[in-house]
């Protein structure tokens, strides 16, 4: 037990914020949709349940994925996260059915809901909160991207660097994107249903809430499934691969292959160098070439292997390295 709470604290902290965030949204939203039946307050109730549930399957899948490798799992636990977050969709996938189910129901059969005032407070609160949870999830992308920008770039610098971002970080980030749009959709229909009794409106943001929803869920699901297999990080091998050729004692390389374990990379490559080199030189180069990619972002283990030069070309220079990672 003291382990788990050990690797807890190395669990991703924008997930945590948000799903505590998300917890008192969706009580908040909670109580306002008991008061007052609107169905769009429900949608949004329902959406910031899924979000709270889904981050702290985020958070604690996140932590367990840093456990050290073991005798039985010696390539360690870093596909975790990956399994977790594909479980973890599945409860976002629930509540968007049902938030379109229940906005169907609602332009169908549109029922006038009651405490106009007390639904423009709460989602006006809660798409604030949801603001602050999607600049703080923006900032961590930016984070793990390498990248710097001003007071805004959480909220717009850091969509164009998502891809580089983890995969818990990149959930927190969409879910809190949706959640965002979400509740500014939502306030929309509150006001139009109420200022011109138009209450399909209400259902109608309710099944557009429902539908980005599964937006998230897909785009979570396809990503985390390639992680679960194992997928090449190409922006990472063409980075690595322009540190290695420009080392002047690296000759060629006949191998380079980095792998994404949920939130980690794992390299191997085989390098040819000079064939007179004794061994200790060999040695010392092998263990200057590992800290050089073990130095790079996300990067948890290396194995480097060397061979002698044998005149021929087998690497194929590519020159889209990422900003990020220059």
């Amino acid at each position: 037990m003291g382990e788990f709470f050990g690797l807890l604290k190395g669990g991703n902290k924008p997930s945590l914020y948000a799903a505590l965030i998300n917890t008192f949204i969706a009580i908040m939203k909670g109580v306002a949709f008991t008061f007052t039946g609107n169905v769009a307050m429900f949608a949004e109730t329902m959406h910031s349940i899924g979000d709270a549930a889904n981050q702290y399957f985020v958070f604690i899948g996140s932590a367990l994925s840093k456990k050290a490798p073991t005798k039985r799992f010696p390539n360690g636990f870093g596909r975790l996260l990956n399994l977790v977050l594909l479980a973890a969709v599945l409860i976002v996938g629930i509540m968007a059915y049902e938030t379109i189910r229940e906005g169907w129901h609602q332009i169908s059969s549109p029922v006038q809901a009651e405490g106009f005032i007390i639904s423009v407070v709460v989602l006006s609160i809660a798409i604030l909160l949801e603001l602050f949870v999607l600049y703080k999830a923006g900032k961590e992308v930016l984070h793990e991207a390498g990248v710097k920008g001003g007071a805004l770039a959480p909220l717009t610098t850091s969509f164009s660097h998502l891809n580089r971002a983890k995969p818990a970080t990149k959930l927190v980030f969409l879910e809190d994107l949706v959640a965002t749009s979400g509740g500014i959709l939502a306030l929309i229909a509150v006001l139009i249903a109420h200022y011109t009794g138009f209450l399909q409106i209400e259902g109608a943001a309710s099944i557009a809430i429902g539908f980005m929803m599964f937006y998230v869920v897909t785009k979570v699901f396809l990503d985390n499934a390639r992680g679960a297999i194992g997928e090449t990080d190409e922006q990472m091998v063409n980075h690595i691969a322009h540190l290695l050729t420009d080392h002047n004692s690296v000759k060629d390389i006949r191998k380079l292959e980095v792998v994404k374990e949920g939130e980690f990379l794992h390299v191997e490559t085989l390098i040819e160098v000079d064939p007179n080199l004794n061994v200790k030189q060999a040695d010392e180069l092998q263990n200057r070439l590992a800290e050089i990619i073990l130095s790079q972002p996300s990067v948890e283990d290396v194995i480097v292997s060397l061979d002698a030069d044998d005149g021929e070309e087998h690497w194929v220079h590519v020159n889209n390295r990422p900003d990020s990672l220059k």
